[in-house]
């Protein structure tokens, strides 16, 4: 810890090299250390809750609530990164990422002490609103402390920092839980995040880049980007949750549809005034710059295809095999050892070659060959083939995980550095959150085609077959309704239950292959958007030091000086 010392005044950013990038190497380490352990703790907080939720929900006798323990959280985060990206810009990255950090050990804290499942969805909401700030600033500021052709080799952790969450998370979120107290599972953020927290304020300096005054801010666009977001993930979001029955609602619900139409008509307001604000939070005029548009569309696209694996084929293993819910999270590490493999080497390769393209193009390939093998998923399909289709799939996420942050970042000014990296966090969040509603309709939807042929396969009579479709919502849930087959079946037919059940895994097994050709789809797009990229030479810190601050130039173009 020589790197801490006395409090150093404000680094002035100027019209010379990044004042971060002229730290020394222990230095940058240090507070590389630090964020990134700020990243590891919101990543894994997320993986020990889910572990953790059906005991809590059991505890405070919330089942009708359950869903939105993970909802407040999502919602109140995504509201907030191009909120904390763009006032980055403006107040420097410290001050953000130190309130970002504060907010969420707060937000901990009082999710600890919870005692009804209302309290805990507040107070998760205060968590999201501190963690909104962590991903894109941890990225911005990898961005402050290295040049473009640096930032591969260290972007590429990322996708390591996620995977190894998504590893160790169900294990200590099951430990804590059954060992400790659920209660723990939030207090364990604090230490932790208090280091992280005391290195971040010794170490990181600030820099005096303010670049508007306060009542320059963008407080109309604000309220309308928040005004417009909340009902459309909102409509998601209930899109996504089953109900009582186990079914889901339509598209064409109020409060699916309605809420979503409702959001995007509140946010076509937004891009409106957005056009024409002085210091708006999402400035449309990057939108300008080629490399930047196509990527912002790619990482959209690829959070689409990415997570139905991630959320699914747990579901596969839990209902399937019959595997606990902590135990299913292992059997899904091929996915993750590839995306962490595939974010980290191409992260290194990016740095030592100084070009991304072409290895974001074979990433994209990689991952629809994956997806493509996957659809081919059956209920008796083995450990072994699964876990090498899993693999290839991850490696081809991986490269989009790393690449498109090193991209974005080379595009624009280092002045917008914030606020275009949090746009990109931003749309991937809301990528992923469009791919979920999907593929749990399209999960839906082709269970209750499929089940019927299935249940006919395993010699279920066919008079018996219409009563049980009315009963998918059961047969699709871990246990596959056992006891309601066994207690709505007279006595001759009890025998029928084990065929009724293998006809009903059978059939979501199919379903859950019929998912990733989501992933082919939007994969296919994804592909597209790379190869559209220009393979632009990465920037070094040298060509950066005779690089001016860029200023908005009238229209709010992006000038010239400024573009790489």
């Amino acid at each position: 810890m020589a790197a801490i010392g006395e409090e150093r005044p404000a680094v002035q950013a100027s019209g010379g090299a990044p004042s971060l990038m002229a730290l020394d190497s222990r230095k940058k380490l240090t507070i590389l250390g630090a964020i990134l352990l700020t990243l590891f703790l919101a990543s894994l907080d997320q993986t020990v809750v889910g572990t953790a939720l059906p005991r809590i929900v059991t505890d405070l006798n919330g089942a009708s609530l359950y869903a939105w323990v993970v909802s407040a959280y999502l919602l109140s985060s995504t509201i907030t990164v191009p909120i904390y990206g763009k006032f980055s810009d403006v107040f420097g990255r410290k001050p953000m990422l130190m309130i970002g950090v504060c907010l969420f050990l707060l937000g901990s804290w009082l999710s600890g002490t919870s005692q009804t499942m209302q309290q805990l969805v507040a107070f998760r909401a205060v968590q999201g609103l501190g963690a909104g700030a962590l991903f894109p600033l941890v990225m911005a500021i990898i961005g402050d402390l290295y040049s473009p052709r640096e930032r591969g080799r260290f972007q590429g952790l990322f996708g390591a920092v996620f995977a190894l969450s998504f590893i160790v998370g169900p294990f200590i979120g099951g430990w804590i839980t059954d060992h400790v107290s659920w209660h723990w599972v939030f207090y364990v953020n604090v230490p932790f995040g208090i280091a992280s927290l005391v290195v971040l304020a010794i170490t990181l300096p600030s820099i005096a880049s303010r670049t508007a005054s306060v009542r320059d801010l963008d407080y109309v666009g604000i309220a309308l980007f928040t005004a417009g977001v909340v009902p459309f993930m909102l409509g998601l979001t209930n899109k996504g949750n089953v109900s009582s029955s186990g079914q889901l609602a339509s598209w064409t619900d109020g409060n699916v549809g309605g809420l979503i139409v409702l959001g995007l008509a509140i946010l076509v307001v937004f891009l409106f005034v957005e056009s024409r604000a002085k210091e708006p939070i999402i400035p449309l005029d990057l939108f300008r710059l080629r490399d930047y548009s196509v990527s912002m569309a790619a990482v959209f696209v690829f959070g689409v295809a990415m997570f139905a694996a991630v959320i699914f084929m747990p579901r596969f293993y839990q209902t399937v095999r019959g595997i606990s819910a902590t135990e299913s999270g292992y059997y899904i590490w091929p996915l993750l050892v590839g995306l962490m493999g595939g974010s980290i080497g191409t992260g290194l390769l990016i740095s030592r070659l100084g070009r991304y393209k072409w290895l974001m193009v074979g990433g994209a390939a990689v991952m629809l060959v994956g997806g493509f093998l996957l659809t081919h998923l059956t209920a008796s399909t083995s450990d072994w083939v699964l876990w090498a289709w899993m693999l290839v799939l991850g490696l081809g996420i991986g490269p989009a995980m790393a690449g498109f942050t090193v991209v974005v970042q080379n595009a624009v000014p280092r002045d917008r550095l914030g606020v275009a990296t949090s746009t990109l966090t931003f749309l991937r969040q809301i990528g992923a959150s469009v791919g979920l509603a999907a593929a749990g309709t399209v999960f839906s939807s082709s269970f209750a085609n499929r089940l019927p042929a299935n249940l006919a396969q395993e010699g279920v009579p066919q008079q018996l077959i219409p009563q049980l479709v009315k009963l998918s919502g059961a047969l699709q849930n871990v246990g596959n309704g056992r006891a309601l087959l066994e207690l709505l079946l007279p006595g001759p037919l009890q025998g029928l239950v084990p065929s009724v059940i293998a006809g009903a895994n059978n059939a979501l097994a199919l379903a859950i292959g019929d998912l990733f050709w989501i992933t082919i789809v939007a994969g296919a797009l994804g592909l597209v958007c790379t190869l559209i990229l220009r393979d632009l030479p990465l920037r070094t810190a040298a060509e950066l030091q005779g690089e001016p601050p860029a200023a908005p130039a009238e229209g709010g173009a992006v000038p010239a000086t400024s573009r790489p």
